[in-house]
């Protein structure tokens, strides 16, 4: 082997031992990540599995915490997601508010804790999400099914609650053309 592929070798195996031994971007948390992830833990409603979760260090406050009015207050109310780290992808929605009363304490007013692959989606101060729903022998690709929530504020409750929930079947998935 000649001394310029050796050292070029060495270079690269460097390279990826600094690459390995460093944490991913990804892998930073931001201040709304912090905060949300403290306020979660500290929450006597989220659930255990939530909680362990965050505390192994494989699940996290997803970074794209989302602030809109979602509950006609005009003032920002947050939409936050605790993914697993994994193939499960989101497993976790909560939506924190100061709920309608000034200086109000901020708090959970909505929290769906066993969701998997889920998503969620604000569009003119309406909130959903959408979580798979997987048959026994599913591919990790192609739930059978898939249940989208639309949540709506109850003034009197002081919480969000699911307006609708409807299920259906997703569109198959597109395959490429057989090769002739």
């Amino acid at each position: 082997m000649s001394a310029g592929r050796v050292a070029r070798v060495a270079a690269l195996a460097t390279m990826l031992a600094a690459l390995w031994g460093a944490a991913p971007a990804s892998a930073q948390k931001n201040q709304s990540q912090t905060f949300f992830e403290q306020r979660l833990l500290a929450d006597g409603l989220t659930s255990k599995p939530i909680k362990e979760l965050l505390r192994s260090g494989g699940g996290f406050v997803d970074r794209g915490v989302v602030f809109r009015d979602l509950t006609g207050d005009k003032r920002d109310d947050a939409v936050v997601r605790v993914h697993s780290g994994g193939a499960a992808g989101v497993v976790a929605v909560y939506v924190f508010s100061t709920a309608n009363r000034k200086g109000g304490k901020l708090r959970a007013i909505f929290r769906s804790q066993n969701l998997m692959r889920a998503s969620t989606r604000v569009l003119k101060g309406v909130a959903s999400y959408r979580t798979s729903r997987y048959d026994p022998y599913d591919e990790l690709c192609c739930p059978a099914r898939i249940t989208q929530s639309t949540l709506e504020w109850n003034r009197d409750e002081r919480r969000m609650r699911v307006k609708e929930r409807v299920t259906f079947v997703p569109p198959p998935v597109a395959q490429a053309p057989a090769a002739p």
